[in-house]
């Protein structure tokens, strides 16, 4: 009657070593697929860089540029802001709107779920869906309905307000 429990012991560390090392060719797996993920897709003009930072650390940054000047901004992780960048680079051009804003008009619409509400501010990045148009404030303003946020300035927010003409927006990797 020894037999069997021996039996079922061998058969239970064999079904235990299997399970061992599936997992562990699965980790293998998806630490290359991670890998493959952070190469950049870029034109052909454009180097690849290959982003080293830790999963989830990668920032969805932008640069505009304006007469000489250079303006940083981080996006946040809505779905408008997430299309913006996959539209990006863009040569467009940029008009003033009141006293304390700056907008363009991406070339297609951007979908606003999971976009965040903005309370905008100096250096806010912002979506305002009526009228489709991206807004960069250099000036407080608040809320208004239809007003998403797409992210803040990191660097050169006190170039917004003397932005004219046309502007080049490009992704910035990390």
């Amino acid at each position: 009657m020894e037999v069997i429990p021996k039996y079922n012991r061998i058969k239970q560390m064999l079904i235990f070593s299997g399970v061992l090392l599936l997992a562990v060719l699965s980790t293998g797996c998806v630490e290359e697929n991670n890998l493959d993920q952070n190469i950049t897709n870029q034109s052909e003009d454009e180097p690849v860089e290959i982003n080293n930072s830790k999963a989830g650390d990668s920032k969805m940054r932008i640069s505009i540029e304006s007469n000489g000047e250079t303006v940083v901004f981080e996006l946040n992780n809505g779905q408008a802001a997430k299309e913006l960048y996959e539209q990006l680079p863009l040569t467009i051009e940029v008009k003033n709107y009141g006293s304390n804003e700056k907008i363009f008009y991406p070339p297609n619409k951007l979908n606003t779920s999971n976009t965040p509400l903005a309370n905008a501010k100096t250096g806010t990045l912002a979506y305002y869906a009526p009228w489709g148009d991206v807004v960069m404030f250099y000036g407080n303003f608040g809320t208004a309905g239809g007003l998403y946020e797409l992210g803040n300035v990191v660097s050169g927010g006190e170039h917004i307000k003397n932005m004219s003409g046309t502007i080049t927006i490009k992704k910035i990797v990390n």
